[in-house]
C-alpha cells in the first residue's frame, strides 16, 4: 500500500488514477511515499524521510526545494502542458483587454450614474477616451517557446499578427508545433527590437530573473503592451514602472498583484488565474498523479524537473531503482556488486542529468536484502528502492 500526502485540493480526476486498493491518500498521511501538491510552500516544512517522490499538478516549481530533493535522490514530478491551453487563452485575453482599454472602459461605464437620453450622451462622449488598437499587424514577441509560448505564437498569427520566438532551448517536440511562420530569433534583444507585445513564457530561475529590464524595454514600440503570465520575478520593478509612467508601455497584464501594480492605472493585475480553469486543473492532476504512480510501481520517470527521463517496460521481472552523483564507475560498481551476489541482470537502463544519475535494474530472481544494503552502501548512492516484481 502506497501513501499519498496531499498539501492542497487535487482534482478527483486525478486521484482516481490512484487505485484505493493500493493508495491512502490525504491531507493528514503520515510517513507518505510520494506527496501530492499544487500551491503549498514546501520550503519551510520538515519533508519526511519516508518521500520518494513529489509532483506538483502544475508547471512551475518554485514552492518546492528542488536542490534539496535533488540531493536527496528524490524526482520532483510537474505537468509541463496540461495546462497550456487555459494560460494561452488568458494570455491573448491580455492582450485583446489591453490593446482595446476595456477595463478602463468598463469602469468608466460602472461610474455612470445616468439614465436614458443623459446616459446615451455620457457613453457616447466618453467612448473617445478609451481608443485602442487592433492586433492584426501588429508584432508580437514570445520569450519561451514551451508548451504554452507555441500556443501563444500559433493563434496570435491566426489573428493576424506577426510573430517573433526567442527560445534557445526549445525541444524538437514543440519545434514541430510551432508553426514556420513564426520568426525565430537568436538574442532577446533582437526580440525587443520593434515589437508591439511581448508575452513571456518561462520559469523563474537565476537567468531569467529580471530578463526584461530597462535596456529591453526601450527597445520596444512606444505603447506597447506587455503581457506576464510566468513568475513576478521575470520583469525589472522600476524598469517596468518607468516604462509605464514615460508611455513606452501602454499597459502591463499580469497574474501576480502586489499592492503597486494594482494600484496603477495602466496594470491589469489578475489574481493568478494562469491555470484557473476546471479544465487544466484535471490534466494536471491525472498527468502528474500517473506520473508518480508509475514511478512509485515501475520507477519510471517522466516530466521530472530534476531527475532525467528513464523509461523502461517491464517483462515480469524484478526491479530495483538506483539514484546516485552522476561520478564515474558507478554503474560498474552496480553490476559489480550484483554479479558478486550471484544475480543476472536481465536489463538494465541508466541516464543522467547534471550531477545526478538514475538506474533501473532488472533481474530473474528477487534481490536479497543483504545486496540491497550492500548497493545502499556505494558512495555516491543516494536512494535505492527494491520494487519487486511488477503490480498486475
Amino acid at each position: 500500500m502506497f501513501k499519498v500526502l496531499t498539501l492542497n485540493n487535487i482534482a478527483d480526476a486525478g486521484l482516481r488514477r490512484l487505485p484505493g486498493d493500493r493508495y491512502e491518500i490525504g491531507d493528514e498521511i503520515s510517513d507518505p511515499d510520494a506527496v501530492l501538491l499544487r500551491s503549498h510552500d514546501m520550503h519551510s516544512m520538515e519533508i519526511p524521510e519516508s518521500v520518494a517522490a513529489i509532483g506538483r499538478a502544475g508547471a512551475g516549481v518554485n514552492n518546492i526545494p528542488v536542490d534539496a530533493m535533488s540531493a536527496r535522490g528524490i524526482p520532483v514530478f510537474n505537468a509541463p502542458g496540461a495546462n497550456a491551453n487555459a494560460v494561452k487563452e488568458l494570455a491573448v485575453a491580455g492582450m485583446l483587454i489591453a490593446a482595446r482599454n476595456i477595463i478602463s472602459a468598463r469602469d468608466y461605464v460602472r461610474g455612470l450614474d445616468k439614465e436614458g437620453d443623459e446616459l446615451d450622451r455620457a457613453v457616447e462622449a466618453g467612448k473617445k477616451k478609451f481608443v485602442g488598437f487592433e492586433l492584426p499587424g501588429r508584432t508580437l514577441g514570445v520569450i519561451g517557446l514551451g508548451a504554452v509560448g507555441v500556443e501563444v505564437a500559433n493563434v496570435a498569427l491566426a489573428l493576424g499578427m506577426k510573430v517573433v520566438g526567442f527560445d534557445p532551448q526549445i525541444t524538437v517536440e514543440r519545434a514541430w508545433q510551432l508553426s514556420a511562420a513564426v520568426q525565430q530569433v537568436d538574442t532577446l534583444d533582437r526580440l525587443f527590437r520593434n515589437v508591439d507585445v511581448v508575452s513571456v513564457h518561462v520559469p523563474l530561475i537565476e537567468a531569467t530573473r529580471g530578463l526584461i529590464d530597462a535596456a529591453r524595454l526601450k527597445l520596444m514600440h512606444d505603447g506597447a503592451i506587455l503581457v506576464n503570465f510566468s513568475r513576478r520575478g521575470i520583469v525589472g520593478r522600476e524598469a517596468l514602472f518607468d516604462a509605464l509612467d514615460s508611455g513606452k508601455l501602454h499597459a502591463f497584464v499580469t497574474d501576480f498583484p502586489t499592492p503597486e501594480l494594482i494600484a496603477h492605472p495602466k496594470v491589469i493585475a489578475l489574481p493568478h488565474l494562469g491555470a484557473s480553469t476546471a479544465e487544466a486543473e484535471e490534466n494536471c492532476a491525472i498527468m502528474v498523479a500517473e506520473n508518480v504512480k508509475d514511478f512509485l510501481e515501475n520507477g519510471n520517470v517522466r516530466y521530472s524537473v530534476n531527475f532525467p527521463e528513464t523509461i523502461m517496460p517491464r517483462n515480469g521481472t524484478y526491479r530495483i531503482t538506483i539514484a546516485n552523483a552522476n561520478v564515474p564507475n558507478m554503474v560498474g560498481q552496480i553490476t559489480t556488486c550484483l554479479a558478486e551476489a550471484g544475480l543476472n541482470i536481465e536489463d538494465l537502463l541508466n541516464k543522467s542529468r547534471g550531477e545526478l544519475a538514475y538506474t533501473l535494474v532488472d533481474l530473474d530472481v528477487p534481490v536479497p536484502d543483504d545486496t540491497v544494503i550492500a548497493l545502499s552502501a556505494i558512495e555516491g548512492v543516494l536512494t535505492l528502492r527494491n520494487l519487486g516484481k511488477a503490480i498486475s
